[in-house]
């Protein structure tokens, strides 16, 4: 009798066993390391605005008004004051230890020339920008630099908010940037600096703000960028000009892009998903191939989804759901051949347009700065598991999956050091079973596993090791990738106590 039922007990538990094993899918992939699909002319990063002050907008005094509710988004403040030196100094280890190797970094052109041909290279604003330059200086990370807007009266139309306005002179206008570069690149010696943006999303995408000449006839955009292109030419500036730096996911269309020939690369921006969004992939692979035809690297330089929450303290952006949903996005990007990223954003208040933050420097509650930096854990251990292992023009990699399943989203690259990644977000709500199989690796090379979900990471004590080690690159079979995950198998063993990647 007791063997009968112990007989029965194990036929109950295989039996529960197999019902588990058919629902849980299994998709095999197939990844080649020395089959490249595309070389990143750039990496994955943040913006990392220098702005830090609230101004009032006197908005009465324009016909042409800025807008009321937060006319600035959250492109200012953020960072820790600039005489808390070691506040900074854990900021710095914050974005050193995410390995942030592609920085959008934004200014305003009245922190550095708030009256024509008077420039000001002292002041706070200023001295924050060169904070944030000299980390990725010392770090060799490369910046994009974004002028957001001018805000700058003396150049502005005549009834319209300085914000808004575009320039009246934009011979004047260019005139400043460069002084601008030419100060920063020859007498601070920032090499770090590779392109360079003039206007935050300008009008020709879905939306545009930031050029208006009220009832006068203004110069256009495209007459801007012929300015600017040709006062670097003659300054001898060999830093390109980015545009048109459009939002929210536009459709390309040359017959909008008159500008194109002033322009060295292509950005856009994305803030409604572009895996989840319908004709997103679409969108991406028209500008990555329309930039390719022009020989020009091509970046979504701000990056997130404003469906999960937007708007005052929403937490909607640092959730886990958004962090699964930026590196689904980056990942599909990688694979279409997209050349760098920025997410919104790495510091950030958090109390203007959502909580965009990656790291705490700021309590709402209290409006008051903290003194002890620490990590928003859902997006930053997030965004860590894409850009910790990865080095600025990584390479992407063939990459084939068997039995493609909806919700789950892969991609492979290697580092210029040889090191081999594979990233792979499951956005279901059920595991998948994962047989890989890596092509022309180093056998000797052992791979370490990573993976986390919203749980994991809310976890006391939760550190980012490798949760398994695999000897060999032929056995990675069977292996369970958990719901709702971020997952990296990588020759990159790093520990939780070292920095992340930039090289």
């Amino acid at each position: 009798m007791k063997k009968q039922l112990i007989t029965i007990l194990l036929v109950i538990v295989v039996s529960a066993f197999a019902g588990i094993n058919a629902q849980t899918k299994i998709m095999e992939i197939q990844v080649d390391a020395n089959v490249v699909t595309h070389q990143m002319k750039g990496g994955i990063g943040a913006s990392w605005h220098a702005l830090i002050h609230e101004m009032p907008f006197d908005n009465s005094k324009y016909d042409y008004p800025a807008r009321l509710v937060g006319p600035r988004g959250s492109a200012f403040a953020g960072n820790p004051p600039l005489a808390d030196t070691s506040d900074w100094k854990q900021l710095y280890d914050h974005a050193r230890w995410l390995g942030l190797n592609f920085l959008r970094v934004e200014l305003a052109q009245h922190m550095y020339e708030p009256e024509r041909n008077v420039f000001d290279w002292e002041n706070d604003e200023m001295q924050t920008l060169y904070r944030i330059l000299d980390w990725c200086q010392a770090n060799n990370a490369d910046v994009f630099l974004q002028q957001m807007w001018g805000q700058v009266a003396w150049n502005s139309f005549g009834g319209v908010h300085p914000l808004i306005s575009s320039p009246k002179s934009v011979d004047d206008f260019a005139t400043g940037i460069a002084t601008l570069l030419k100060y920063l690149t020859e007498t601070r010696k920032y090499t770090c600096i590779k392109y360079f943006c003039m206007v935050n999303e300008p009008p020709g995408g879905p939306w545009g703000y930031w050029w208006c000449s009220g009832s006068h006839v203004g110069p256009t955009i495209t007459d801007a960028w012929k300015a600017l292109h040709e006062k670097f030419k003659a300054e001898n500036i060999s830093i390109p000009i980015s545009g048109p730096d459009w939002v929210s996911l536009p459709p390309c269309e040359p017959e909008k892009m008159a500008f194109e020939k002033y322009l060295g690369s292509f950005d856009i921006h994305s803030y409604h998903g572009i895996y989840t969004r319908d004709g997103g992939e679409q969108i991406v692979d028209d500008w990555v191939k329309y930039a390719d035809s022009k020989n020009k690297p091509f970046f979504i330089t701000e990056i997130g989804n404003m469906n999960l929450g937007f708007g005052a303290d929403h937490p909607g952006p640092k959730t886990f759901e958004a962090a699964l949903s930026n590196a689904s996005d980056i990942a599909l990007g990688m694979n279409l051949g997209v050349d760098g990223f920025n997410r919104w954003s790495f510091t950030n208040r958090g109390d203007m347009d959502a909580q965009w933050q990656l790291v705490k420097t700021y309590d709402i509650a209290t409006k008051t700065y903290i003194k002890n930096i620490v990590p928003e854990s859902e997006a930053y251990y997030g965004y860590a598991m894409v850009t910790r292992f990865m080095g600025k023009y990584a390479s992407v990699l063939s990459l084939k999956i068997a039995s493609k399943l909806d919700g789950v989203v892969a991609t492979a690259y290697k580092n210029r050091d040889g090191n081999i990644s594979l990233l792979i977000v499951n956005n279901r709500k059920e595991p998948v079973m994962l047989d890989l199989s890596v092509a022309n690796a180093n056998k000797k090379v052992p791979f370490y596993q990573y993976q986390i979900t919203e749980s994991l990471v809310t976890a006391p004590g939760f550190k980012l090791d490798p949760a398994k080690t695999y000897r060999n690159s032929e056995k990675l079979k069977a292996i369970e990738i958990l719901p709702e995950s971020i997952t990296v198998f990588t020759t990159n063993g790093l520990k939780q106590a070292d920095f992340g990647v930039i090289e």
